[in-house]
């Protein structure tokens, strides 16, 4: 048997790392305190409906697959996904539409019959440049661990090619360099919110989020994105990992004195391994089971904004019960006040006058997360975190009723509605996400590649840690690729 790990969580990166350590052949423990595994890619059960009360939307299929490949299985015998044609419907507040296909050409013909030639023409140049972006950003940034700035000297060559690409110019007015359309400059730069930026201010590095959906696609597995973190844990338990739920961690002690183990103590017992991996949210992390001071890129981090999530049971058309006409299963509504928005919710700490929202109609794609005649219907809108809010704001009761007064005409709710759970920001909290918000620090330069919080911490030898708020960051894929970074940083600490 090799060397003995605990692993403290078994949301995404939990698991990730699960995966790659049993894979190789660790003994792995993983203690998880709810009852199931997946952290933030959680399940909401109510009357017949489900719920993803995490992530919605799923990209970068070969990164899953590594994943699955870490653990010795093959991602096609746990988790049955679906790529999703189109993969969002983008409204605009005039009420026009558009759709991003899953096929290039088929997506430059939408473009085509929307926007007009010329902006079909400076799709395929986007997408040229946007994959090459992503070529060099992934293989000598993103997919591996750079601990110091001085990592990125040494990469002068692929250095150059960003700045050739352009990617140290601003996101949007790079996107606008292709297309003359504003709902497109909106359309391929909206993404640089899910690194908790504003596209105006963003770098056009951040336009390989746009790469991750709009080129290689958007996908749904059976039984929702809830099935993908129970998909990973049997596939580490496959490979030898044992998970125990409902466990309460209280604190964990580094590997120091003549032992050179670490120790982990739960409500009810203390195990000992030569490493451990932290998974909670990283600042709760170093507040709750460490007793060392949070490192300052943690303690004055800044947070990518929040959000308040609806799900809602809404009853289709009496006449058409079979569907929502013209809707998709992931719909972009964008605000008119663009610029004026993103300095609300980002700068003045106001929830957005003139919002923009993400609404999945997940039944659409899985009749079982519903009852018959019956729509599941999850609505994100972005707000400040506590600690950027201001006050006054607007309350999330008034939130939901501005909400619920939007989704009508917008034929959300055309036989009813039944709001079944709200997420806010206090609730985040709650769950355990520092300045209640799921999406952790945001990427700005200097929160990014080395200058983020590290998997490893000089203090605490023999624990790493892994997440979105550690590298290379934000998102499903990042999680998952921290997963095995951070077991490449267990190895390499066993191997002293």
């Amino acid at each position: 048997m090799g060397a003995s790990v605990i692993i403290i969580g078994a949301g995404l990166g939990g698991l990730s790392a699960a995966c790659h350590l049993a894979g190789r052949g660790f003994e792995v423990t993983v203690l998880e305190q709810d009852n199931v595994p997946g952290g933030r890619a959680g399940r909401f059960l109510a009357d017949g409906f489900r719920f993803d009360t995490g992530p919605s939307v799923l990209t970068m299929r070969p990164i899953l697959a590594a994943t699955f490949a870490g653990a010795g299985a093959d991602l096609s015998d746990h988790l049955r996904l679906h790529r999703l044609d189109p993969a969002y419907r983008a409204r605009y507040a005039d009420g026009s539409e558009i759709r991003v296909r899953a096929d290039r050409e088929a997506m430059a013909e939408e473009i085509r019959t929307s926007c007009g030639p010329a902006d079909a023409a400076g799709f395929h140049r986007f997408v040229d440049w946007v994959s090459e972006l992503y070529r060099v950003e992934f293989e000598a940034f993103i997919n591996r661990d750079l601990p110091h700035a001085i990592d990125l000297a040494r990469r002068p060559l692929d250095l150059a090619r960003l700045v050739r690409l352009g990617g140290f110019a601003r996101l949007q007015p790079r996107v606008e360099h292709f297309f003359n359309d504003p709902r497109l400059h909106r359309l391929f730069s909206f993404q640089a919110l899910y690194a908790g930026l504003s596209p105006l201010r963003a770098l056009a590095l951040y336009a390989v989020i746009a790469y991750m959906d709009s080129v290689e696609g958007v996908w749904f597995p059976e039984g929702g994105i809830h099935q993908v973190p129970a998909a990973l844990a049997e596939a580490a338990t496959k490979a030898g990992a044992e998970f125990r739920y409902g466990t309460h961690v209280e604190s964990i002690s580094a590997a120091v004195g003549a032992t050179g183990v670490c120790r982990v103590h739960t409500s009810s017992e203390t195990l000992t391994a030569d490493a451990v991996v932290i998974n909670p949210d990283l600042p709760i992390a170093y507040r709750d089971l460490t007793d060392v001071a949070p490192p300052r890129r943690v303690q004055h981090g800044k947070y990518s904004p929040s959000c308040v999530v609806w799900h809602l049971a809404a009853e289709r058309s009496a006449t058409h019960p079979e569907k929502t006409s013209g809707i998709e299963h992931h719909n972009i509504h964008f605000g008119m006040a663009w610029k004026q928005s993103f300095s609300e919710l980002l700068e003045q700490g106001q929830p957005m006058s003139d919002p923009s929202r993400l609404v999945t109609v997940a039944s659409l794609s899985d009749a079982s997360a519903a009852p018959a005649g019956n729509d599941a219907i999850t609505v994100l809108e972005p707000v400040p975190n506590l600690r950027s809010a201001r006050s006054p704001a607007l309350s999330t009761e008034q939130l939901t009723e501005r909400m619920l007064a939007w989704a009508a005409p917008q034929g959300y709710l055309p036989g009813g509605v039944q709001v079944l759970q709200i997420i806010d920001g206090q609730e985040w909290q709650r769950r355990g996400m520092g300045a209640g918000t799921p999406f952790s620090f945001d990427h700005r330069f200097s929160q990014s590649g080395p200058f983020r919080a590290g998997l490893t911490d000089r203090r605490l030898p023999g624990v790493v840690f892994v997440g979105s708020g550690t590298r290379p960051g934000v998102g499903v894929p990042m999680v998952l690729i921290s997963g095995r970074l951070a077991a490449d940083a267990v190895a390499a600490h066993v191997a002293r």
